[in-house]
Parts: C-alpha cells; structure tokens; sequence
C-alpha cells in the first residue's frame, strides 16, 4: 500500500533503519542514515548477483546490530530493470521496499552540495535522504496471478511493437517493388493480398500469369466468390509499374520472411490473450470491469498489470495517484523531459467508472 504523508512519517523513527542504493546494471551502491540523515556507516559497493546481495544483507544486518535498528526502510529509484532482481531478494528477506520519484532525485541532488551533476555515491545519498523525509513509496512487486498478468502484458506491448515494426517493413518493400499494388488492394493484410504476396509477389511475377490462374490461386485461400476484375486490375497496374526491377531474386525471399514473421507474431499475439483471458478469469471482479462500456479485456488487464491487487487500496485516488509516481527520463541534448506511465487515462476511466457504479449500488 501507498501510505499517507502521516503514516509514512510515522514509518520513520529511531530504531528505523533507512537504506537509499543507487541502481547499476552490474554494480550498486548503498548507502544507510538513521531518522534524522545521519550516515551510520561507509557507503558500500555490492555486484548484481548472489554473492552482492548476500553481502549487502550482512551490512545491514551489522549496522542494525550495532546501531540498535530494528526496522529497515530500503529504497531507490525504480528505473529500467536492474532493480528488480534486488527488490525480490530484499521482499524474501522480510525487508521492506520502498520507491523514491526519479524526478524527485533529480530536484533534490543540487541541495546538499549545489550541483545536479550525476554521481552514484551521491545518488544513493539523496534517495535515502528522500526516505527520510517520508517522500516514497511502498513498491509493489507482485506475485502469483499478478505476477504472470504483469508479465504477460510487457510481453504483449512488445509484440504490439515488433508487429507495428514488420507491418512497416512490408509498407516499404511495397512501395520498392510493388507501388501499385495497394490501389488494387486496400489493405495487403487481407486474405486475398496476402496470397498475392505469397505466390506472385513482384509485378513480373504476375505478368507471368494469366488472369484465370491468378483467381484460381486466390481461390486456395478465400472462401467468398473472387471476380475476374480485380484479377484483371492487378494485371494492368503490372504493365505500367515502376518498381525496381533489380535484386528481385533476393526480393521474393524478403518479402516470403516479412509475412513469416507477420503471421507468427499474429499466432503469439492470439495464444497470448487467451493466456491473459485465462489470467483474469482468476481475479475476482474483472468481469464487472469489462462490463463497463468500451472497456476490452485488455484494458483491464493492462490496469490489473500496472496497479496490482485493488484489495491493496482503500480509496480510488489512491489508484489515480499512481498515473504520476512512475515517471520516466528521457535526455536529449540539454533538453530533459519526463513521461508519465501509459495507465494515467486508463486508471482514471475505469476507476471513475467503477466508483460511480458502487456510488450508485
């Protein structure tokens, strides 16, 4: 749970422990004050594995020994991935793990010492500081059904990418060699393009051909009656085409591979949403939501993935809240800009939605 500004002061006291690690792809370094910002030890430098973990947990475990710390508050920033693999390890030792604004670190590193400049000693510094001044969150690391929906839908959002990146490589293939070819088509998606492309993708492919073979091979694939004309089309726009007419051999076999990959990514996206289907069948009140007019199962696995269990909440701004506590940095140049998660509109429709319905129930 996201605590209120009280609770999480209270969460802070003299037997608090509060720990602020800066997150490195290999390497991580911690760094441990007490309720009022006091360092209690030397800033340590761990390795992203077992052996870095394990003594990262003993010098915890000798600070609070030494130190009179019953209670541990471990934080960082929740940027990329590589924290992860840490914040599980520290959740089965029984440690609690708590998330600081990247944009907040980014604010209050020129504070103590007047400069923004990116130092990861200085880092883990400002987010244990950060903690200290009770500005964190409680992370949320899923498990079980959670765990696998969270899951299902990163692998979901990057298939959406890797078909939208294929279907743009089949857009340029079509506009190198065969230009023409969506003006006898709308769209090269359908049954009767897509088997075009498959047996007579070039134009000198088609001229090969005569109109009667042409819709005989469309009939191998569509059902529904495939007129003469379109055939006939197709043979015309042939004749005036001005696709390149070099490397066609090496050309046939590129656009064979697109189509592959298309249609497999096609398949995953399919097997995937019955998983994820399944997945939501599991969690109480998701066919409520989908009830909510144009609000799809993914739409509601999407929220489920991103804000978790809503047992863990008791008040839906709680939810809304979470549009802006993620956000993500991005540099260019001298410009620096932010972006918030993608479930900022998503978490506001359907719990409107749902709070309106239980208003009215």
């Amino acid at each position: 749970m996201n605590f209120n500004q009280n609770e999480k002061i209270d969460q802070i006291h003299f037997g608090t422990l509060i720990v602020g690690v800066d997150i490195g792809k290999g390497k991580h370094i911690a760094r441990a004050v007490d309720d009022r910002g006091k360092e209690l030890a030397k800033p340590l430098a761990f390795t992203n594995t077992k052996k870095g973990f394990d003594q990262l947990l003993f010098w915890i475990r000798t600070i609070q020994k030494s130190h009179s710390k019953q209670h541990v508050l471990f934080g960082m920033e929740p940027t990329g991935h590589y924290w992860l693999n840490l914040a599980y390890f520290l959740k089965r030792h029984k440690i609690k793990v708590v998330v600081v604004n990247p944009f907040h670190v980014h604010r209050t590193k020129e504070l103590d010492d007047n400069s923004p400049t990116k130092n990861d000693v200085k880092d883990a510094y400002v987010i244990a500081r950060l903690i200290q001044g009770a500005r964190y969150s409680e992370a949320y690391l899923p498990e079980d059904t959670f765990a696998d929906l969270r899951t299902a839908m990163k692998m979901r959002d990057q298939l959406s990418k890797d078909l939208i990146r294929m279907e743009g490589r089949v857009h340029r293939w079509l506009d190198q060699y065969f230009p023409e070819f969506l003006t006898v088509f709308k769209d090269w998606k359908g049954k009767t393009a897509t088997q075009s492309l498959r047996h007579f993708p070039l134009p000198s492919d088609v001229q090969r051909l005569s109109v009667e073979q042409i819709v005989e091979i469309w009939k191998q694939k569509v059902q529904r009656s495939v007129g003469l004309k379109r055939a006939e089309r197709l043979m015309e726009v042939t004749k005036q085409s001005i696709g390149l007419n070099i490397g066609l051999d090496m050309a046939r076999m590129e656009i064979q591979f697109l189509l592959q990959q298309v249609e497999m990514i096609q398949q995953q996206l399919n097997l995937l949403d019955e998983q994820i289907k399944t997945l939501l069948d599991h969690i109480p009140g998701t066919q409520e939501m989908q009830s909510v007019p144009r609000v799809s199962f993914l739409t509601v696995a999407g929220f489920l993935a991103e804000v978790g269990d809503l047992k863990r909440y008791t008040h839906p701004r709680q939810i809304q809240k979470l549009a802006g506590l993620n956000l993500k940095e991005y540099s260019s140049g001298k410009n620096l800009y932010y972006q918030t998660r993608k479930i900022a509109i998503t978490c506001f429709f359907i719990s409107e939605h749902t709070t309106t319905g239980r208003q009215e129930s």
